[in-house]
């Protein structure tokens, strides 16, 4: 067993529903078993919300959820009411094929903005009870490729404890990847004993340090969400801090696969600033460095021009002199008190691997933003997209 059905009381599936073009599996379906339903879930902060995202935003806000729906090939992003329809709608399905409430469903979608016609409904509808037929405790990685779109290959982690719990989780998303989670689906089940508040708490420290640090290309989705399910099956409640930190690993590690499937690039770029005068100004000058363009092609380049990483920090407000900061590329200190350093010559950027360490010198808070450089493929990955 592997992802979402490694915790015990789990089952998943992936089927085929005709809405990707290519034929392969597009809906999944995943289901808590219990004997426990608790579960949390966050989402975009894009203020266009897709269809699913403001169904799911009711759905558990009393903290419980029985299974989570998910399709690619669409996002049933502005199609009005009648995309909020299909939402409800799956949701019925899926309550139906599982004898639950449909106020019990999350409901999320991936894909294409503005697709979510009555064909797509008609799919997804004929769909569900093909794929509650499937469901089983090996599902995991059929629903992890079941969610993908632009992914080129399905996102698994799974953390396990010594005192007999378990995490296991799925993701997707290689573009649109930028706070406020990220073009990403994820769903992370624990077979943990854990309230609906503890898994919140836990959740939102996770995603706040992982998934909300990846920002490949500074664009914003409509559909991102990130669920938690806890099933109970083990019969152990973990401690809250072991289980955030179990969680956060988890999170860590489906985020840099996002990061390392990040549409066309070529290199895998971690920015560190160290010495801030707070954390949150630690992630906006790493933020701003990471929404460079001009620096993220010369990233492709292979050039490690640091007077581009120095231009992107100083339009920000953080607290810092910017002719006493450092900058080190792959180990090499090319700025040292905002004058030039080790000979540029000296860095190597043809691993994929990249290295950007920017000490502001202000205090002792520290940040990491996970980015990619921007390449040839990406844009006509993205140029061709809808075809």
């Amino acid at each position: 067993m592997s992802g979402v059905t490694h915790p015990a009381g789990f089952e998943a599936a992936g089927v085929v529903a005709g809405l990707k073009s290519t034929g392969a599996r597009d809906l999944a379906l995943v289901v808590n078993r219990g004997p426990k339903s608790a579960a949390a879930a966050v989402f975009t902060s894009n203020r266009a919300k897709a269809n699913p995202v403001i169904w799911s935003e009711q759905v558990v806000r009393d903290g419980r959820v029985e299974a989570v729906v998910l399709n690619s090939g669409g996002a049933n992003c502005f199609t009005g009411a009648f995309g909020f329809q299909t939402t409800h709608a799956t949701a019925e399905a899926v309550a139906a094929a599982l004898e639950v409430s449909a106020s019990d469903v999350l409901v999320c979608s991936t894909g294409l903005i503005g697709v979510g016609d009555q064909v797509f409904r008609d799919k997804i509808l004929d769909n569900v009870p093909v794929a509650a037929g499937k469901l089983s405790a090996e599902g995991g990685a059929d629903a992890a490729l079941a969610i993908m779109t632009t992914d080129s290959k399905p996102k698994e982690a799974v953390v396990s404890s010594p005192a007999g719990w378990s995490i296991g989780g799925m993701a997707k998303g290689a573009g649109m990847l930028a706070p406020g989670l990220a073009t990403m689906l994820v769903v992370v089940t624990t077979d943990t004993d854990l309230d609906a508040e503890t898994l919140d708490r836990s959740l939102r420290a996770a995603t706040r340090v992982t998934f909300d640090r990846v920002d490949s290309d500074g664009c914003m989705s409509t559909n991102d969400t990130v669920a938690l399910l806890a099933s109970g099956a083990s019969g152990v409640a973990a401690d809250e801090a072991e289980f955030t930190e179990a969680l956060t690993a988890l999170c860590r590690d489906l985020a840099l696969q996002l990061q390392a499937d990040a549409e066309g690039s070529s290199h895998d770029i971690a920015i560190e600033v160290v010495h801030a005068a707070t954390e949150d100004e630690a992630v906006v000058v790493g933020r701003a460095v990471s929404r460079s363009n001009l620096l993220k092609a010369a990233i492709f380049g292979n050039d490690p021009n640091w007077g581009r990483v120095l231009a992107a920090l100083g339009t920000t407000d953080a607290v810092f002199d910017p002719y006493e900061i450092d900058v080190s590329m792959n180990g090499v200190m090319v700025c040292r008190r905002g004058e030039p350093g080790e000979d540029r010559e000296l860095v190597d950027l043809t691993p994929r691997a990249t290295h950007i360490l920017i000490d502001l010198k202000s205090g002792d808070a520290t940040a990491t933003i996970w980015t990619n450089d921007l390449t040839h493929d990406y844009v006509h990955e993205n140029s061709a997209y809808a075809s």
